[in-house]
């Protein structure tokens, strides 16, 4: 039997587990393959971890671990170097023991997904939040030429605070994707933003995906703007892990 995992803190509304057992399940693997939750309190656990299961072979990485993963790791992806920080992590296992290689498949799926909804006017972004998902947001956005600032409760010095948005930096960044968990069932909260000067030319996504439509969302709806989740971001990236890990 061949095992797959995520690892996180916490996991009780992770989506991997449920997707990849209704593909196994789908593609007829039987029970040849199996994809578990392991929730760790602290990432000093993983060494053991993947000691104690030794047909373990692929890994995601969610919250809090995306960037503080990267020191356990024999090899580090170029693009996920740049990005700084790791959702997927390939375990190989031979005669000199185990090899831990680090990928980002987030900046993927979230290419993948915002591709299909920019339009001309969608010229610079806002990124809600300044974890390791923001970070392959940013990747993604540079590559596209799309200028872009952070959000954040405790802003650096180069990052915006939200008290700080206005009628101007909301026309400058259109597009505002958050990046934070909040809005994630049973949560109804939503990020602080001045929403009654949105409107129909802003384009709000969401890598929440549970519940489909979050309080970020239905604000958006109310002045017009476009809204999207993060449920085909999710797809893809965990589609590209796929790959990774069956090179």
């Amino acid at each position: 039997m061949k095992k797959y995992g995520l690892i996180g803190y916490p996991l009780s509304h992770s989506f991997s587990k449920k997707y990849f057992s209704e593909k196994f399940i789908k593609e007829a693997f039987d029970d040849s393959l199996v994809y578990e939750n392991f929730e760790l309190a602290d990432l000093s656990e993983l060494p053991d971890l993947i000691n104690s299961h030794p047909n373990l072979i692929g890994l995601n990485v969610t919250i809090p671990y995306k960037e503080k993963v990267m020191s356990f790791l024999n090899e580090i992806d170029e693009v996920a170097m740049e990005i700084g920080a790791v959702n997927t992590i390939k375990i190989t296992r031979d005669a000199n023991g185990v090899f831990l290689k680090g990928y980002n498949t987030d900046c993927i799926g979230f290419d993948t997904s915002l591709t299909t909804l920019l339009q001309p006017h969608h010229t610079g972004a806002l990124i809600l939040g300044t974890g390791g998902a923001s970070k392959a947001v940013a990747y993604v956005l540079r590559n596209k030429n799309i200028p872009c600032r952070f959000v954040s409760r405790n802003p650096g010095s180069e990052d915006l605070s939200y008290s700080s948005l206005n009628s101007e930096l909301l026309k400058q960044y259109p597009v505002i994707i958050n990046t934070t968990p909040l809005g994630t069932y049973p949560d109804l909260s939503r990020p602080p933003l001045p929403y009654n000067l949105l409107g129909p030319h802003n384009l709000l996504f969401d890598l929440v995906y549970n519940p489909p439509v979050t309080e970020f969302m239905n604000k958006g709806m109310e002045v017009g703007a476009t809204v999207y989740n993060g449920y085909d971001m999710l797809v893809a990236q965990a589609e590209a892990s796929w790959m990774i890990w069956n090179l």
